[in-house]
């Protein structure tokens, strides 16, 4: 979701320029065809190259194209022998019937593949629908607050798998959740679905973040009993829940076995938000109970509060080094109502580099903004605009 959404896009320009390559492949393989035969003595034959180009052509071309390069290599291998007046010897007619066999075999694989192509179409929009449904792309402004959310998947084609976030206005304030669902596949989204749809409710109707928490390990529980012997549950859940007042200018924050969230504040300094008390992930209630304790800390006007899940913090390159967005975001700034989505569109790029554009799990970034008071320094005709926040603390 873009998820892939604003998930970065479009190909690499080495990608780009490869399958412009192998686009023109098909053509220059029939124009090597005719100059290597005429280049080179009667014994020696360019059928090769006239075979390959239809069946290079099968899976990029469409439908007519392909033909037409079946066609057209059929007609090189013609005009060849045709020049040389060997038309009707065994050898000229057996290479014209297997180009033509070859040709005809090209257009029966790019209808499969044309057909192929439709069906996952399909299923990619498919997919699409059920991200918008569970993973709905949350507005940039909720409760005052500047908000922006990407949806990485490591599986290509994939739309959505076992992360997820949140944001809902609460008369509480604003409450987010962002988490990692153990496991894979259809399980993962099942339990995604679960937990979303908890959080939403809890979040309306719990006075405090700690209750909403409780609801969240409650659903996860009767949702894996209710699923136990019909097919496996993911067992549990890492999350982050996060409250952010309307008024007071703190961040309420409950982690259970999640990476800590990291505070950006507009001068550039940043801090991790790590738990003063470690908790179990949610659904593991049943190894023990404990009382939920929401750490508090100020989230002045122009700081960025940015929530991730392990596809962020576990990101490794060549090496096996992992991707440290505290080293890496220190020290930088990301001004104005879109920093947000200027902050995400950073982090998103700066894993595909270094990773190679290989990462092995899903990512999902959730960054909430609090924005300058309008009478604030530095704002201009009414305009946000970043200032230093250095002693605001």
């Amino acid at each position: 979701m873009g998820l892939r959404g604003g998930s970065g896009g479009g190909e690499a320009p080495d990608v780009r320029h490869e399958r412009a390559l192998v686009r023109a492949l098909p053509l220059l393989l029939i124009v090597a065809g005719v100059v290597y035969d005429i280049a080179t003595p009667p014994a020696f034959t360019a059928a090769p190259l006239f075979t390959a180009a239809p069946l290079i052509a099968a899976p990029f071309y469409s439908l007519l194209s392909t033909t037409l390069i079946g066609a057209g290599s059929c007609a090189a291998v013609l005009a060849l022998h045709f020049k040389t007046n060997t038309t009707t010897d065994v050898e000229a007619v057996t290479e014209l019937i297997t180009v033509a066999t070859v040709a005809v075999l090209a257009v029966l694989i790019n209808r499969v593949q044309r057909r192929s192509d439709k069906q996952l179409a399909s299923a990619r929009s498919i997919a699409e629908a059920a991200q918008r449904a569970v993973l709905p792309q949350p507005d940039p402004r909720i409760g005052g607050l500047d908000i922006a959310a990407r949806y990485e998947a490591a599986e290509a084609d994939a739309f959505i798998g076992g992360d997820l976030y949140a944001v809902q206005d609460t008369p509480h304030g604003v409450r987010v959740i962002v988490g990692d669902v153990r496991g894979k596949g259809m399980g993962a989204v099942a339990a995604v679905a679960v937990v979303i749809g908890a959080f939403r409710e809890a979040a309306e109707q719990e006075a405090t973040l700690e209750a909403v928490a409780q609801r969240l390990e409650r659903a996860l529980a009767r949702e894996g009993t209710r699923r136990d012997g019909l097919d496996a549950f993911e067992g549990f859940t890492t999350a982050v829940l996060a409250e952010i007042s309307h008024g007071d200018g703190l961040v309420r924050l409950i982690n259970r076995g999640h990476p800590g969230p990291l505070l950006l504040r507009g001068d550039g300094r940043l801090c991790m938000l790590s738990a003063t008390e470690p908790a179990l992930p949610l659904g593991m209630g049943d190894l023990g109970a404990w009382p939920d304790r929401a750490d508090e800390t100020e989230f002045p006007p122009g700081a960025m509060l940015l929530l991730y899940t392990d596809g962020l913090s576990e990101a490794r390159d060549s090496r096996g080094e992992f991707y440290d967005a505290a080293t890496r975001l220190g020290g930088r700034i990301f001004p104005g109502p879109n920093g947000p989505d200027a902050l995400l569109a950073t982090l998103t790029e700066e894993v595909r580099r270094h990773t190679g554009g290989g990462t092995t799990d899903d990512m999902a970034l959730l960054a909430v903004r609090r924005p300058l008071a309008t009478g604030d320094a530095g704002t201009e005709g009414g305009v946000d605009a970043e200032i230093d926040v250095t002693g605001r603390d």
